[in-house]
């Protein structure tokens, strides 16, 4: 029952009226006394947060704490792409040629998690990497790799709880959810990076101004619950995971670029 409450204080609900309900108790001083049990709930390592766990004034500050970034080193390795979250990889696999991929038994359609069938073309035959954040894990968002940020796009109208339930009966639930699209320049290869809210209220904090980002620094962060897909095209990006569990600044795979010929004339 306690991980039930504490999963809908972090991930909220499907319901715009209850969502916003839970979200203002957790955001208030009322909901302070919880930090200790949500911390015994979840067995949350507080030795990693910057900021001890009795300064922050809610629940929500808790939830989306900082953490000593000594305690995840970034991979740098020149091609490697790094877990931009620390969470589960709940799948991987290959965008075929209907540009779709499946989750939890039902088939998604990268058009409409994109909100564009000429950009979800440029996907086929190309890797898809979902990251799940339960409510124990940090919930900072970092950048997978050196790039530029070209473009980003935030979509969606309605949500649905983006947890292990949600995937598996929620109806296209990460393709309806508000979602942010990043796209990401580094040399000649050109990555979808989405962040898929979880509540009906859009939660993804951008704290990241500057289009280029370098692998490993934050670029925002999940007000509540969430999941990260990246999305990579044909022939760019080899995946290498040792474990589903992943942590931000671990090599998840490689990337393939190249530097582009110069102009001779």
């Amino acid at each position: 029952m306690k991980r039930k409450i504490f999963q809908m204080s972090v991930e909220l609900t499907n319901h715009k009226w209850s969502s916003a309900l839970i979200k203002r108790f957790t955001m208030s001083r009322l909901s302070k006394p919880f930090i200790p049990l949500f911390i015994k709930t979840y067995k949350i390592n507080v030795e990693e947060a910057v900021r001890p766990y009795a300064e922050h004034k809610s629940l929500h500050s808790f939830f989306t704490r900082q953490i000593k970034m000594a305690k995840r080193p970034i991979d740098q390795s020149a091609k490697s792409v790094v877990s931009p979250v620390d969470g589960r990889c709940e799948e991987t696999g290959t965008i075929n040629e209907e540009t779709s991929f499946v989750v939890k038994g039902q088939t998604y359609k990268i058009g409409e998690m994109l909100q564009s069938k000429e950009k979800a073309s440029d996907y086929n035959g190309g890797m898809y990497v979902i990251l799940y954040l339960s409510p124990r894990d940090y919930h900072r968002i970092h950048s997978p790799f050196n790039c530029v940020c070209t473009e980003t796009v935030s979509l969606g109208d309605r949500s649905y709880p983006v947890n292990e339930t949600g995937l598996k009966y929620g109806v296209k639930p990460l393709s309806h959810n508000y979602r942010t699209v990043n796209y990401l320049q580094a040399e000649n290869v050109t990555t979808a990076m989405i962040e898929v809210g979880a509540m009906n209220i859009n939660t993804i904090v951008r704290t990241k101004s500057d289009p280029q980002w370098t692998k490993g620094e934050e670029v925002g962060y999940f007000s509540f619950g969430s999941t990260v897909i990246l999305l990579f095209k044909k022939d760019t990006f080899t995946l290498e995971l040792s474990s589903n569990k992943v942590k931000v600044g671990e090599r998840i795979g490689l990337l393939h670029i190249e530097k582009p010929p110069l102009d001779i004339k």
